[in-house]
């Protein structure tokens, strides 16, 4: 009877389902679900199984210590009391990966350093000698993670990553990984029993994947080798035994379909179908999105893909993929389930379909969503009436699961179709409808939808001291409004030809407008001082008006400043040609010569 303990198989975010219903589809104990992660017991035969069976998984660990560090010191001192002579030799080369979530420890380097020199420290004391590390092919993994002060150590049975299946001898540019399309088939709810089309195939991972479910062959008979090899304890008669097992294959009758427009990826597609021993079942042919139809005496399909994002590709030549690619499954693959997955909303409306059911997850570091669509003749109501559902029970259920998007991926992912839109809704602020509001354009909308402030509203001398927060809002509610009324006051007085004490000359330009900035400053001027030294300072009153009625010789600095260009920050002017009667550059540190007379 073998020993039972506890297992985690890892995988991505958003199909954490998946692989736990692939675990107890393979008699795992004890599975619960966690972030990007299924825990499991089992004994070494499952332990070999796991890695050898499971498709959605992205390795397998085996924990060997759970403890608490609130510091590396912690962490160093519960590693270096684990009997290690048990577990790896002087021989045996060894390399630490850490996941690190924790505000005590921000370095994972750091924390992997840690964990090596307690075990070269156990073996130094132990034998005097050090064992081997080697960070780009160890014989053994271990695997460190810390989420706060909670630490787990556990070792890497799995070696190389499990998406790594070993049958892909060619591939194009940014490839789906193949855990990601393993779990698109799954999560298609495809029974084997009518035939599987990819549109958009590339180098064939989906189909590959898929035509390996329909003919139940597991992934581990394409590698080379497992981490758990390398252990004192493996037992290679019985990873033999599940190796040399055929029972539990089977016979497909259907076909899958792959097209794409790149010919290079139906080349690679193809070689990959031959190494993955799959090539009868898929039939592969270059074609563009606009002639795709139902393949010749298919009535009904799962139809899986993973279109372009727009990474590589300009963004109208995605809209137009995606608009037909909504049209041909909404004229020609009546009768079909079709799964989408894309990172962006707009490509997704370009189809111009509505979904049943959507599933957030990530390709690669891209934030997607896998959507469904069921595509049929008519209405919705004759559909339904004729025995039809667009959606499972299983599907109803999931989407109805309150905090099914708590991560937050789904609402950032929903507002991404605004961040270049200039019809944003401002509708917290003033009612119209849609038709008059893009009548509108974007400054008079949003300024028709500020809030609107009456002065009674800040000194009503209401009492707020029962609620702190509205008390701030208010003051700073009054603050602006005493802003507001000190400009409203300045423009009446120049308007009036009066002039406030510390007002400046230019109330009525905006900054931008200002083509002499230092020539003005925020103090009083007192009569008679000149920026420049203690000289006579004239003000004129048609500074800034009826500049073309002026001689040349009555220009002032301002004037010029305009006629050559405008006040730079430097404090001198722009550089430009020099013209007939013009000034020349400006000496260093911003001082003008005088112009020469004529």
């Amino acid at each position: 009877m073998q020993q039972t303990f506890e297992l985690i198989a890892k995988t991505f975010q958003g199909l954490e389902e998946v692989l736990a219903q692939e675990l107890i589809e393979l008699g795992a104990d004890d599975v619960q679900i966690g972030r990007r992660m299924v825990s499991f017991s089992g004994n070494q035969e499952m332990m070999y199984r796991a890695n050898f069976c499971l498709r959605t998984a992205v390795r397998v660990l085996k924990p060997i210590l759970h403890f608490r560090a609130k510091d590396a010191e912690a962490v160093y001192k519960a590693v270096k009391g684990i009997e290690w002579n048990e577990i790896l030799d002087l021989d045996t080369s060894f390399a630490v990966d850490t996941t690190v979530y924790s505000t005590e420890f921000r370095n994972s380097k750091f924390v992997a350093y840690k964990v090596k020199d307690a075990i070269v420290d156990y073996f130094m004391e132990l034998t005097g000698k050090r064992p081997n590390i080697s960070v780009a092919n160890p014989d053994l993994r271990l695997n460190m993670h810390i989420a706060e002060d909670s630490c787990t150590l556990s070792l890497d049975s799995s070696g190389e990553s499990l998406h790594i299946r070993g049958y892909r001898t060619a591939t194009v540019e940014a490839p789906i990984n193949e855990v990601l399309a393993a779990a698109l088939v799954k999560m298609s709810g495809w029974d084997f029993n009518s035939d599987f089309i990819d549109p958009f195939c590339g180098s064939g991972t989906i189909l590959v994947e898929a035509a390996l479910m329909a003919r139940n062959i597991y992934p581990g008979i394409f590698r080379r080798k497992f981490g758990f090899e390398n252990w004192k304890d493996f037992n290679p008669e019985l990873l033999s035994t599940i190796f040399d097992d055929d029972s539990h294959e089977r016979e497909f009758n259907h076909k899958l379909y792959g097209y794409d427009l790149n010919l290079r990826a139906i080349e690679a597609a193809q070689d990959n179908a031959k190494a993955a021993r799959v090539a009868d079942l898929i039939t592969l042919e270059q074609r563009d999105i606009r002639d795709f139809v139902l393949p010749e005496g298919c009535e009904k399909a799962i139809i899986v893909t993973n279109p372009p994002y727009g990474e590589r590709l300009r963004p109208e030549d995605l809209s137009q993929i995606y608009r037909t690619l909504g049209t041909k499954l909404k004229k020609d693959c009546q009768g079909c389930d079709a799964w989408v997955i894309s990172s962006k909303e707009e490509l997704f409306d370009d189809m111009r379909l509505r979904p049943s059911f959507r599933v957030p997850l990530n390709n690669g570091s891209l934030d997607c969503e896998l959507r469904k669509y069921v595509t049929f003749d008519g209405k919705l109501d004759k559909f339904r009436a004729e025995g039809n559902e667009v959606k499972t029970d299983a599907e109803r259920e999931r989407m109805g699961e309150k905090g099914r998007f708590r991560d937050g991926r789904k609402r950032e992912f929903s507002r991404k179709r605004f961040n270049d839109e200039d019809d944003r809704d401002f509708s917290d602020h003033g009612e119209r409808s849609d038709r008059d509001r893009k009548s509108f354009d974007r400054k008079d909308r949003y300024e028709d939808r500020r809030p609107r402030y009456e002065e009674s509203d800040y000194r009503s001398g209401f009492d707020f001291s029962d609620d702190p927060e509205l008390a701030a809002t208010y003051r700073t509610l009054r603050a602006r409004h005493s802003a507001f009324e000190g400009v409203r006051a300045a423009k009446e007085r120049a308007a009036r030809g009066e002039r406030g004490k510390f007002e400046r000359r230019d109330d009525n330009r905006s900054r931008g407008q200002r083509n002499d900035r230092r020539s003005f400053s925020r103090a009083p001027r007192r009569e008679g001082d000149d920026f420049r030294g203690n000289r006579e300072f004239k003000h004129r009153d048609d500074r800034f008006e009826g500049r073309g009625d002026r001689t040349r010789g009555d220009r002032d600095r301002g004037d010029r400043s305009e006629r050559r260009g405008g006040y730079d920050k430097r404090g001198g002017f722009d550089r430009k040609p020099r013209q007939e009667g013009g000034f020349s550059r400006p000496a260093r540190g911003g001082n003008l010569r005088k112009r020469r007379e004529d």
